[in-house]
């Protein structure tokens, strides 16, 4: 008995210790949410809250506009450099208003920013789909555009829902080429107003939940992003809808929205602008596919220097500052505002300050009427 004792009383020492190791080791694990290490890299840092050059942010969203709104918006992009705000929700929510009511929503939102801040913001009209399918629908939505514009709207905005949600009369899916949209894209060149047109989700959303996926994480903390791969069509087919209406209509001038969802490609994305000279890219909530490339985003911006308009979408004004210093600086290693979005770190392109002034602020005032010019240098 004893010299089982003694030879066994050692092991189970052994034992006792091995599942202590085990167990602190398993008492560090962590989800991939709650993981953020803090970088020990010491590098140069130039946390940059203000444009260098006075800008147009071609892309953001307010509702509800009144005094206190306008107050607050004018105080911070005043400290931003921003110029002018292109509200691209001109109808705001619209869907359960009828349309003379969302016109008159419009026309009162741009005599509030007129009158209190002249100049500084930049309304786009928008579409209603009530009654698509219908034969009246197509010069009901062609009149209602042009009165649009007279009122004061300077461009029209096509939300993500053509092409996804939107159903005709019947209940079937309204494709962004359906041949009764065609004269609206016309009628927008006709009448000198850029379209800014935002198709389809990042094709992530209808890749397998795996591993694989970079928006895993934006998947699972927003479920109802994920789509199946034909959901309510396969992306491809989406985003083929939308060229072929730049194919289409040359004589009309597009902002395709968060560059296409080629930000991550931008070879693909260099072809498709050599292909529609009438395509414009905005940057709105793309900025992270640059940061993460910083070489090949700046010979993109300086190629396409023309091309690009700056813009944001989610209003937020510390976001902004990344913005910033993405394009402006050449910082490294430096992290993004939304890890569900980035999960990596930024590098600073270091634009030339010709190419900055471009995409702040002079392709939007060649493709945008009635910008007010007096509030930019050239």
């Amino acid at each position: 008995m004893k010299y089982y004792y003694k030879h066994i009383f050692p092991l189970f020492l052994i034992l006792l210790l091995v599942s202590a190791v085990n167990n602190a080791l398993l008492s560090q694990e962590m989800d991939f949410e709650s993981y953020n290490p803090q970088s020990t890299l010491v590098v140069p840092e130039n946390l940059v809250t203000r444009a260098k050059y006075p800008f147009v942010d071609i892309h953001s969203h307010q509702s509800n506009v009144n005094d206190v709104l306008i107050s607050r918006l004018i105080k911070e992009m005043d400290e931003m450099n921003m110029a002018t705000m292109v509200n691209l929700s001109g109808k705001g929510s619209s869907r359960n208003r009828a349309d003379s009511e969302a016109q008159e929503y419009l026309s009162a939102m741009i005599r509030k920013f007129n009158e209190q801040a002249p100049g500084r913001f930049i309304v786009f009209t928008n579409l209603s789909f009530n009654g698509f399918g219908n034969k009246e629908w197509r010069e009901k939505a062609v009149a209602e555009l042009e009165t649009d514009v007279r009122n004061g709207a300077n461009g029209l905005k096509i939300f993500k829902s053509l092409g996804l949600n939107v159903q005709d009369v019947n209940g079937e899916r309204v494709p962004i080429n359906h041949p009764d949209l065609d004269a609206i894209w016309a009628k927008c060149g006709e009448l000198g107003i850029p379209v800014l047109i935002h198709a389809a989700d990042p094709a992530s959303f209808w890749d397998p939940m795996d591993g694989n996926n970079e928006r895993w994480l934006e998947l699972k903390l927003r479920p109802n992003r994920k789509r199946a791969a034909d959901n309510p069509a396969p992306f491809d087919q989406i985003i083929a809808e939308q060229h072929a209406i730049f194919k289409k209509h040359r004589n009309t001038t597009f902002i395709n929205a968060h560059m296409g969802w080629m930000a991550n490609d931008l070879a693909k994305a260099a072809k498709h602008l050599d292909e529609y000279p009438n395509v414009n890219f905005g940057i709105a909530a793309v900025i992270a596919e640059f940061g993460r490339q910083p070489r090949a985003a700046r010979k993109f911006f300086i190629d396409y220097q023309d091309r690009i308009l700056f813009g944001k979408d989610a209003y937020n004004q510390e976001e902004f500052y990344t913005y910033f210093r993405v394009l402006e600086t050449e910082d490294e290693y430096f992290p993004y505002y939304k890890k569900y979005h980035a999960y990596w770190r930024m590098y600073g392109l270091g634009l030339p300050d010709e190419v900055l002034k471009k995409v702040y602020y002079k392709n939007a005032l060649r493709i945008v009427p009635n910008m007010d010019k007096s509030l930019f240098p050239y």
